[in-house]
């Protein structure tokens, strides 16, 4: 009887070692600490690892997009014990954070999106130039993350007139066969970078690099070309102007190397011959510039160029009516060098008289011989 019932005792056993053996290899349900979702709802195999045929069911509404949330330990546990799911081991963990990924749209990516779809449309130049203001102020979007499609503009509106803007965008999902719809309201204008004036200006001034700033202003403000700042440093401007003012390109003009009424010397130069004497600008210029002076000893009127600061080269015997001649200041003659054909004695009698005394002859060093030369002639 005794053999009988250890028999018994040891078949039972033997039975029991490979069913224990089995459970061994079952991995329990493990809590995870830290839980990333991409739908509205948390499912209890997001929350723990070995979920089994639990996996599925939701148990908590997930976090806004792109935000996280805490729970702790014992509302988890309360939770999965509702739902018949018990033996979670959950180690040292106090708390499960729950972050709910999300797609989000910058509102510069935005205002991007709806210059690119102006862009050389309508009127319209480059992107970079237009700048566009929304009718309701738009902050970063976040959108879910199966979004992961670009804005396409589907729909595009524009008003030249009043620069009001409608456009329409879709945005394809992953999850989803209907694309996401956005649509956004506002007015685009183009704009243009041009120097703008930081304080008044007179016709006269140099423009520094204080009186300049780097500002965009939309572009029918700013009627012709636009200057840049490094363009505008030291030149003049062609009318006085008020701070705040854009300059255009058609608003510079080369500094004044003479200003009317100012003392300049007058220079008649050809080869072999090179005269100056004293004057008065009439006019004020540039560098370059044309304009009348005043031969103050022959109190003629010349037309010459202006070479330098104070500096005006008359191109020939342009001048009006002859009137008291005076006597020329200096002149010289470039010995090494052949003299080409010049009517001296009409340029001596034009431009300054031909000096009357042996002193004034050795003060205007023009040699007597080629004087008289020309005059024979």
């Amino acid at each position: 009887m005794i053999r009988a019932t250890l028999a018994a005792i040891s078949t039972l056993v033997a039975l029991a070692l490979p069913a224990a053996a089995a459970n061994d290899f079952i991995a329990a349900p493990t809590l995870r600490a830290s839980v990333t979702v991409t739908s509205d709802v948390v499912r209890i195999g997001d929350l723990i690892d070995n979920a089994g045929s639990a996996a599925l069911i939701p148990v908590y509404r997930s976090p806004d997009l792109g935000t996280t949330g805490t729970l702790t330990v014992g509302q988890v546990l309360s939770v999965l014990r509702a739902k018949q799911v018990i033996g979670v081991m959950t180690g040292d963990i106090k708390e499960v954070q729950v972050t709910r990924l999300a797609r989000t749209l910058a509102s510069k990516d935005i205002e991007n999106a709806v210059a690119a779809a102006l862009e050389r449309r309508f009127g319209l130049g480059d992107a970079a130039n237009i700048t566009i203001t929304f009718d309701r102020s738009v902050a970063e979007m976040r959108l879910d993350a199966s979004n992961s499609g670009a804005l396409q503009p589907v729909a595009t509106r524009y008003d030249a007139r009043s620069g009001r803007f409608d456009i329409a965008f879709e945005i394809a999902n992953d999850g989803n066969a209907a694309p996401t719809k956005l649509r956004f309201t506002g007015t685009a204008i183009e704009t243009v970078e041009v120097a703008v004036l930081t304080r008044d200006i007179d016709r006269t001034d140099l423009l520094k690099s204080s009186d300049l700033s780097l500002e965009r202003r939309p572009k029918a403000e700013v009627a012709g070309e636009p200057a840049s700042r490094d363009r505008s440093i030291g030149m003049q401007l062609r009318r006085a102007m008020r701070a705040g003012t854009p300059i255009r390109a058609a608003d510079l003009v080369k500094p004044d190397f003479v200003v009317r009424d100012q003392a300049v010397t007058i220079i008649y130069q050809v080869p072999g011959l090179y005269l100056t004497t004293r004057g008065k600008a009439i006019e004020s210029g540039a560098e370059g510039d044309t304009i009348s002076v005043l031969n103050l000893h022959s109190k003629r009127t010349l037309t010459g160029v202006i070479t330098g600061r104070g500096q005006v080269t008359v191109q020939g015997a342009s001048q009006s009516a002859p009137m008291a001649p005076a006597v020329e200041q200096t002149s010289s003659v470039r010995r090494d060098e052949a003299p080409a054909p010049v009517d001296t004695a009409a340029l001596l009698r034009n431009l300054v008289q031909a000096p009357a005394s042996p002193a004034q002859t050795a003060e205007a060093q023009i040699p007597q011989a080629r004087i008289s030369q020309a005059q024979a002639k």
